[in-house]
C-alpha cells in the first residue's frame, strides 16, 4: 500500500466514489513514466471499484496530432485498462471560458497587452518580488469587451493574454498573476477556430470539477502548482465536491531521457528510426523490444510509488520482465556468431526430439555439417572452460557426444572444426564416462539467416536528463546488428511472441520483419550482467 492509497483510506467517505483521471497531453507517445501514472490512477480505481477517466490535455493545437491520441489509446487498452469514458479538455471549452468570465466579473483577472518578454521581467525572481503590470488596473467592464473580442480572433497571436490578478509578490513565482488564455492562431482538430486556449493550470482544475474527480495524482513538479490549483477552485464558487491534488515522484530511469521535449528531438533528428525504436523508453519502444504489459504493470508495482526522487536502475525493469519469460517463452536454438562444424564420421539425416523445457520437445533436423557459437570452441583451454577444445568431448544438446580433432584456418580466423562423433551416446542413452559440457547447434543445411538487433543504452551517462545537452553523451555503439542461424522453426513465430534463444537471451520477432528476412530484437539476457 502507498501514501496515496493510504491517503485515500483516511478520507473514509464511503458516499463518495473514488473518482481518478489520467490527463496526457496528445503531443507525443507515452512513455515508463507514464505507465508509472497510469497503473497508479486505473489501478486504484480498480481495486475500490472507482472510475478513471482518460482525459487529453487538448489545450495546445500547435503540438497535438491524431496520431498521437490514437496511440495513447492503444497503449492504455494494451497495458489492459479500459477508462470509464474518454475525455477532452476541449470538451469543456465554452465552460472554461464562462469560469474566465466569473473570474473578470470578480476583479480577478485581467486582459494584458504585454509581450512574453514584458511579463517575464515584471515576474521578478524567486528571492525579489515582481511588479504589476500597467495594465493590471483595468476596469471590469473593459477586461470583458477585450476578452470577448480574443474570442472573436480581432487580435493577433502574442498581443493579448488573460492573467489572473492574484500577487506579483507572493514567493510562489506561480501565483504572480498567471496567464489563463493565450491567443492561439490555429484551428483545433475538435472545435475548430477556438482563437484563444485557456493555460494547463487554469483548464486542469475546472476539468476535473467538471469530471466530478475527487482526487487529482501529479507528479512532484506540480506541488508549487498547486496553491494556483486551488485558488482557482476556490474563487469560482463551485457546489459540488472539490478535486483534492496530491503529488508523488516521478519515475527516473538510468541512461535514458523522459521529458517528451527531448525524445521529440531524437526523433526529429534521425537519431532513433522512431516513437517505437526499442532503445527509448516509450511504450511502443518497449513493446517492440519485447515488453509484455504483465511486466510493465508488476515493474510499477514493484517500484511503488512514493515522494521520493530516486533512479531506478534498468536491472528492475529487466527482472521483472525476466521472471515472466522463463515462464512463458518458448525456447529455441540460434547461432548467434557462427562458425563451422563437420562431423567426419557421421553420414545422412535424422530428425531429433530435443526437449526444451519440462516435457516440451521439438523435432530438430540433424546432419554432419552444423553451425555452433564460436566462442563454444577454443583450440586450447585451461580445465575451467567446459565447452569444446581440441582433443576433448562435449555433447551437442539433444543429439550426440562429439570430440574436436582438427581446425581449417584462413589466417588466425577458424573456418571449420572437423570432429567425430560416437553413435552410442545419443541424447537419453546411458554412457559410460561423464561430459561436462553441452552446447547448441543449427544444421547447416536447414538453417535460416536472420537479422539480430542488439540495443545498449542510448546515452552514456547516468542521468542525461538532468542535461540540456544531452545529446552529447549518445552512446554511438547502442545497436549492434548481426547474421545468425536460426532454427526452421521460427519461421512460424508470430510478431508478438517472445522467445528464448538457449543460452542466449529472450528475443522478439520485429514488425519490419518479413518472410525473405526476419528481423529479431533482443529483448533481455538470461540472466543479469555484473560490470
Amino acid at each position: 500500500m502507498n501514501f496515496i492509497e493510504e491517503k485515500i483510506l483516511e478520507k473514509g467517505n464511503v458516499n463518495e466514489k473514488l473518482a481518478l483521471r489520467f490527463p496526457p497531453e496528445n503531443s507525443g507517445y507515452l512513455h515508463l513514466g507514464h505507465v508509472k501514472s497510469i497503473c497508479l490512477n486505473f489501478g486504484l480505481a480498480e481495486k475500490y471499484n472507482g472510475i478513471c477517466n482518460l482525459r487529453f490535455d487538448d489545450t495546445n493545437p500547435t503540438n497535438e496530432s491524431t496520431e498521437f491520441t490514437n496511440s495513447i489509446i492503444d497503449n492504455i487498452k494494451w497495458l489492459g485498462f479500459t477508462p470509464n469514458k474518454i475525455c477532452y479538455t476541449s470538451d469543456y471549452f465554452h465552460f472554461i471560458y464562462d469560469c474566465a468570465i466569473v473570474l473578470i466579473k470578480k476583479g480577478l483577472a485581467y486582459v494584458d497587452d504585454s509581450t512574453s518578454e514584458e511579463i517575464a521581467n515584471l515576474k521578478g525572481t524567486p528571492t525579489v518580488g515582481g511588479k504589476n503590470s500597467p495594465f493590471k488596473n483595468r476596469s471590469i467592464e473593459e477586461n470583458l469587451d477585450l476578452f470577448e473580442r480574443m474570442k472573436n480572433g480581432e487580435f493577433v497571436e502574442g498581443s493579448k493574454t488573460l492573467r489572473a490578478s492574484i500577487d506579483m509578490t507572493s514567493l510562489n513565482m506561480f501565483l504572480r498573476d498567471p496567464i489563463l488564455f493565450r491567443i492561439i492562431n490555429k484551428k483545433h482538430d475538435r472545435v475548430g477556430n477556438s482563437n484563444i486556449y485557456p493555460m494547463y493550470d487554469f483548464a486542469h482544475p475546472i476539468s476535473d470539477y467538471v469530471e466530478g474527480i475527487s482526487d487529482s495524482l501529479c507528479t512532484l513538479e506540480f506541488e508549487l502548482h498547486r496553491p494556483l490549483y486551488n485558488w482557482i477552485l476556490e474563487n469560482l464558487d463551485f457546489k459540488n465536491r472539490l478535486p483534492e491534488e496530491t503529488e508523488f515522484s516521478r519515475l527516473n530511469m538510468e541512461y535514458t531521457v523522459m521529458s517528451k521535449r527531448k525524445l521529440k528531438l531524437l526523433v526529429e533528428n534521425n537519431i532513433v528510426d522512431s516513437w517505437s525504436d526499442p532503445r527509448l523508453p516509450t511504450i511502443s519502444a518497449l513493446k517492440r523490444k519485447g515488453y509484455t504489459a504483465k511486466s510493465l504493470r508488476y515493474f510499477c508495482d514493484k517500484i511503488s510509488v512514493t515522494r521520493n526522487d530516486v533512479l531506478i536502475s534498468n536491472s528492475v525493469l529487466e527482472e521483472c520482465l525476466r521472471e515472466e519469460l522463463n515462464e512463458t517463452a518458448d525456447r529455441f536454438m540460434s547461432v548467434l556468431d557462427p562458425v563451422k562444424l563437420i562431423i567426419t564420421n557421421y553420414t545422412g539425416e535424422e530428425i531429433l526430439d530435443i526437449e526444451y523445457r519440462g516435457d516440451i520437445t521439438r523435432k530438430v533436423p540433424f546432419t554432419n555439417e552444423l553451425w555452433i557459437e564460436r566462442e563454444d570452441f577454443k583450440e586450447i583451454a585451461d580445465k575451467k572452460y567446459h565447452r569444446l577444445k581440441l582433443g576433448e568431448e562435449v555433447r551437442l544438446k539433444g543429439a550426440y557426444v562429439i570430440r574436436a580433432n582438427s581446425v581449417v584456418k584462413d589466417g588466425d580466423v577458424i573456418k571449420e572444426i572437423h570432429c567425430t562423433y560416437d553413435p552410442l551416446t545419443k541424447s537419453g542413452m546411458l554412457i559410460d564416462r561423464k561430459i561436462k559440457g553441452t552446447i547448441h547447434w543449427v544444421s547447416c543445411k536447414t538453417s535460416i539467416d536472420a537479422e539480430i538487433r542488439e540495443y545498449s543504452n542510448l546515452f552514456t551517462e547516468v542521468s542525461p536528463d538532468k542535461s540540456e545537452n544531452f545529446l552529447e553523451c549518445l552512446n554511438k555503439d547502442s545497436l549492434k546488428i548481426s547474421t545468425a542461424k536460426i532454427e526452421p522453426a521460427l519461421k512460424e513465430l508470430i510478431e508478438d511472441k517472445a522467445v528464448q534463444f538457449i543460452r542466449k537471451g529472450y528475443f522478439i520477432l520485429d514488425g519490419n520483419s518479413s518472410n525473405d528476412k526476419m528481423i529479431f530484437n533482443k529483448t533481455v539476457s538470461l540472466k543479469e550482467s555484473y560490470k
